[in-house]
């Protein structure tokens, strides 16, 4: 079965950095564009970045530029999300996901979703 996990949230205060990973089980990271997402209490969920192998095309939504970094071990099926400069507004539930596809698809079409974990940034 296929499978997402991701793993490295906790509490950090800003300015800080945390290193999220997506490890992936049931899938080949080749075939699949993988993204994280992050959900803050009450709102929607929103795309933060996706990593695609297939066209070699990493994607950044404008508020986390600069200083987020997408990448992925391919020999692990694992993806990780570098997060650096944190702030207290990227305090929210972060998720990755994946879709079969050759290039990062549009945020909605992701249909295969881990469990969540937390990121608290303090002020």
């Amino acid at each position: 079965d296929v499978q997402l996990q991701a793993s490295g949230g906790g509490l950090v205060q800003a300015g800080g950095s945390l290193r999220l990973s997506c490890k992936a089980s049931g899938i080949t990271f080749d075939d699949y564009a993988i993204g994280w997402f992050r959900e803050y209490p009450g709102e929607e969920r929103e795309g933060v970045s996706c990593i695609s192998s297939g066209d070699g095309k990493k994607v950044y939504v404008d508020s986390v530029k600069g200083r987020f970094t997408i990448s992925s071990d391919n020999a692990k099926n694992t993806v990780y999300l570098q997060m650096d400069s944190l702030k207290p507004e990227d305090t929210a539930v972060y998720y990755c996901a994946a879709l079969y596809a050759r290039s990062c698809p549009s945020w909605y079409d992701y249909h295969i979703w881990g469990q969540g974990t937390l990121v608290t940034v303090s002020s």
